[in-house]
């Protein structure tokens, strides 16, 4: 009761001031000169209001905010342009860029987009010259004193094009007053340089549009995949509509939101005509659709080898100057960038690699279901204390418990996941960096061999997460080495034919290392076909030995390999790294017929305008430097087209249904760290490494860890999907260039015998070579049956002579070695005639010769 009368008593006070102010004022305005005196003081008011305002105009005009930009600074408007990367085929593979911005030409830009624009953002604009003081007065009125939003905005396209270009700066508490106040010069200065759609197309090409993307041409390919001029009018809607709040309206984030106000924009052209009732209803009525595409760095086909362009393309612009003097910068000019890449290619191999991946993953996950798979501890405490987080924290003075404390402690966090290509997880940093360890990575080279013409480039699976690029890393390479041996000992006079021992050797001067074969099988001879085909470890090191280290070191080098190679027997298995661009130069040259190729990728540098910067001439087969003879690539090829056929990459005809013509190399290194295959057709190489990182985390059966395992299937579903696509039609056709038959004549051989055959002596004596194979023939009567016993047999040689050997020691050799074999030859003779006689009564002779007698008893 208390708090009313108070609350009453209160009222009546307020009642009673008003009443008494309003009375007083009353009684002030009846007297004239009253009257006269405030119409004065508003008047003078007004004016210096009008002044003061035309005062702060003029200081804003002449610079005292800063220097408006001139006519001249106008005319000369560049934006901060991407430059863009092409495949050969025109596909754009990607950009580098500050600001993701690409203009575009005003024939780019369609009716629809223009009136939705004008419609939504400036319905005068044809009409006003960059001011419209009919909006600002309706802002005024409706939006400031009525709060009235669907008034609009008062800012012309010609001011919002002057704060695009011209951002808004800090000025205290003038910041919107002088802000505003330079946007309207600005404005009124475009109006005078630029037509009406030149400032549209200003406009439209440098409006931002959230995600750090500028200009409709990039909007357009972000949310819907389009170019401007190929977009629908309800998507044309939609960017227009981002333009009042782009992050609030942005379709793929806000989607509803987005729906909404593109059904504003559709309104806003019904009103001003640019759209009938019933279309507008109808497409107001349509679900938002986009298609997203994100860009960037880590986006798109062919990421790691955009990031080795650029690092080249940085360096190598230094050189080019524009004609204000100043290089030309990748990032900003808008340079067109032309490679040789085939973005059909490039698809194909990535798919390859992510359709694979998660498979050869599961695998070595079954592999070490119990173990670690990088073997000792520590291994891993190295990798562990490396970190950039291990050594912050250290530099902070925590001690290893609490630093393991950390590391042990679980959160959420993004990684790497094959599919989707992230996932959040919560985990410890711990476990986080097993994760890592244990991941597969891959890398994948195309090269057409006749022209060097780099055509698929995949350094990894995911360059967000793995940048190092397996292209152009170096790994131990494995049995795709071993063509080279053999051909450096085609090369210095080894026939293809001349059989190898298959038995295991000791090399006391290196550290008593014994090479062995992976399958753990020996006895027998190969021929180099035969050898190669399967891979045959100690055979490969034996014709090292034949053909000399230095020899087949300089081959190497000669071929294409540029790391160092180091000159020991262990290179024939691929003991020495390489790259997979060195190795797939090599093999290049044995599809290219001896000529090693320049690979080649770039093409030429253009400005904006199509002003060519720098033109790079595609290589001349004819300038290839030669490596091997024609005969000597082509048997080489033939050998490697036995890998296929019949050898350790044979999966590829069974399992992938490719029976062209295919020649290659599978390749595995110690422990099953690093798998390879280099394969190659008559018009296209391909190259592919699949491994850990860290080259001690490796798989742990043989099975699961060869190349012909894991590399070879990404290989094949590569070359599926070229064949498959019908602009490489004609490769499926494509046939090798047969040895010549001189050539083919010396490859006439079982890849395999159980026994060394015995060499015909085919040289003259004339020749230098004869005069000591006559030496090693006829020595005795026994050494004669001998030969003429493996003549009989078609078999064609002996052993090879051995580095370390003399020429006498080697013909001791011989002499001991055929002495075996004609005992050997005895004793099968005996063994026969024992068999004979215990299955049949008697010997295979004795019975020849009764058969003989009875035939000529009966003729008689």
């Amino acid at each position: 009761m208390e708090e009313q009368q108070q609350s009453q008593q209160l009222h009546t006070r307020v009642q009673q001031f008003f009443s008494t102010l309003y009375r007083r004022t009353y009684d002030y305005l009846k007297e004239a000169e009253n009257r006269k005196f405030l119409f004065k003081l508003s008047l003078g008011g007004l004016g210096i209001g009008i002044g003061s305002f035309l005062l702060f105009a003029l200081l804003v005009y002449w610079g005292a905010f800063g220097k408006l930009p001139t006519y001249s600074d106008l005319q000369a408007i560049q934006n901060h342009t991407a430059s863009e990367v092409y495949s050969e085929d025109g596909t754009l593979l990607g950009k580098y860029y500050i600001e993701n911005r690409v203009n575009a030409d005003f024939e780019e830009i369609s009716t629809d987009l223009v009136n939705a624009l004008v419609a939504t953002e400036d319905a005068r604009f044809f009409e006003h010259q960059g001011i419209d003081f009919r909006a600002m007065l309706r802002v005024f009125f409706k939006s400031i004193l009525l709060s009235d939003d669907s008034a609009g905005g008062g800012s012309t396209l010609s001011q919002q094009l002057a704060k695009n270009l011209y951002p808004r700066q800090d000025y205290w508490m003038l910041s919107m007053v002088v802000n505003k106040m330079r946007e309207l010069f600005i404005a009124r200065r475009l109006e005078r340089l630029y037509t009406k759609e030149e400032l549209l197309r200003l406009y439209l090409n440098t409006v931002p549009f959230s995600e750090n993307i500028y200009g409709v041409k990039v909007a357009a390919q972000r949310f819907f995949n389009k170019a401007p001029h190929e977009l629908k009018l309800e998507e044309v809607a939609v960017l227009v509509g981002m333009l009042k709040a782009t992050t609030y309206y942005n379709p793929v984030k806000n989607k509803e939101r987005s729906r909404e106000r593109r059904n504003v924009v559709l309104k806003q052209m019904k009103r001003y005509g640019y759209l009938e009732e019933v279309a507008c209803d109808s497409l107001q009525q349509l679900p938002l659709e986009t298609k997203y595409y994100l860009e960037g760095n880590n986006q798109g086909i062919a990421t790691y080898f955009r990031e080795h362009l650029r690092l080249e393309l940085s360096d190598f612009l230094q050189d080019y100057k524009k004609s204000d003097g100043t290089p030309y910068n990748l990032y900003v000019d808008g340079l067109r960038i032309y490679t040789t890449l085939n973005a059909s290619m490039q698809t194909y191999a990535e798919e390859a690699v992510q359709e694979y991946l998660p498979k050869l993953q599961a695998n070595f996950y079954k592999d070490w279901k119990t173990g670690t798979p990088w073997g000792k501890e520590s291994v891993f405490r190295k990798v562990y204390q490396s970190t950039a987080r291990y050594q912050a924290l250290k530099n902070q003075g925590l001690s290893e418990e609490a630093i393991e404390a950390v590391f042990n402690t679980p959160v959420k966090m993004k990684v790497y996941a094959y599919k989707g290509g992230e996932e959040e997880k919560e985990m410890s940093p711990m476990d986080s960096l097993k994760y890592y360890l244990t991941l597969l990575n891959t890398g994948l080279l195309a090269v057409e061999p006749n022209t060097g013409l780099v055509r698929a480039w995949v350094g990894g699976i995911d360059h967000k997460y793995f940048q190092y690029d397996h292209v152009k890393s170096t790994r131990q390479v494995g049995s795709t080495f071993k063509p080279i041996v053999y051909a450096s000992a085609l090369k210095n006079g080894m026939l293809p034919c001349e059989y190898t021992y298959n038995d295991r050797t000791t090399f006391v001067e290196y550290d008593n290392w014994e090479p062995r074969n992976s399958d753990g099988k020996y006895g027998g001879v190969y021929s180099m076909e035969g050898a190669l085909s399967k891979s045959v470890n100690v055979v490969t090191v034996e014709v090292l030995k034949r053909s000399g280290v230095e020899q087949v070191s300089d081959l190497a080098r000669a071929m294409g390999i540029e790391t160092p190679i180091q000159k020991v027997p262990a290179i024939a298995l691929g003991a020495s790294d390489a790259s997979l661009m060195d190795m797939v130069r090599v093999y290049s040259t044995f599809a290219n017929r001896g000529k090693r190729p320049d690979l080649h990728y770039l093409d030429r540098i253009e400005t904006s305008n199509g002003e060519v910067i720098a033109s790079f001439q595609r290589p001349d087969l004819d300038r290839f430097d030669r490596a091997l003879d024609r005969e000597e690539a082509d048997m080489m090829v033939k050998m490697l087209q036995s890998v296929v056929d019949s050898g350790t990459a044979r999966k590829l005809r069974y399992e992938f249904g490719l029976y062209n013509d295919i020649a290659g190399k599978t390749g595995t290194t110690q422990n099953q760290s690093d798998g390879w295959f280099l394969g190659f057709t008559p018009k296209l190489v391909a190259g592919v490494w699949v491994g850990a990182d860290l080259p001690s985390v490796h798989f742990r059966t043989m099975s699961r860890g060869q190349g012909s395992s894991n590399a070879l299937p990404i290989w094949g579903a590569f070359m599926k999907k070229v064949y498959q696509d019908p602009q490489f039609k004609s490769w499926r056709r494509a046939k090798f260039t047969p040895p010549a038959d001189t050539a083919l004549a010396l490859m006439q051989c079982p890849p395999y015998l159980e026994e060394m055959p015995v060499l015909v002596d085919f040289w003259s004596p004339e020749e230098d070579r004869p005069g000591f194979f006559k030496r090693v023939f006829g020595r005795n009567r026994k050494e004669q049956e001998v030969t003429d016993y493996y003549d009989q047999q078609n078999t064609i040689q002996l052993p090879p002579r051995r580095t370390t050997e003399s020429e006498e020691e080697y013909v001791e050799r011989i002499q001991q070695y055929r002495e075996e074999r004609v005992e050997d030859a005895e004793r099968r003779e005996r063994r026969k005639k024992f068999w004979s006689k215990v299955l049949f009564g008697k010997d295979k002779e004795e019975k020849e010769k009764g058969s003989k007698k009875r035939r000529k008893d009966e003729i008689h």
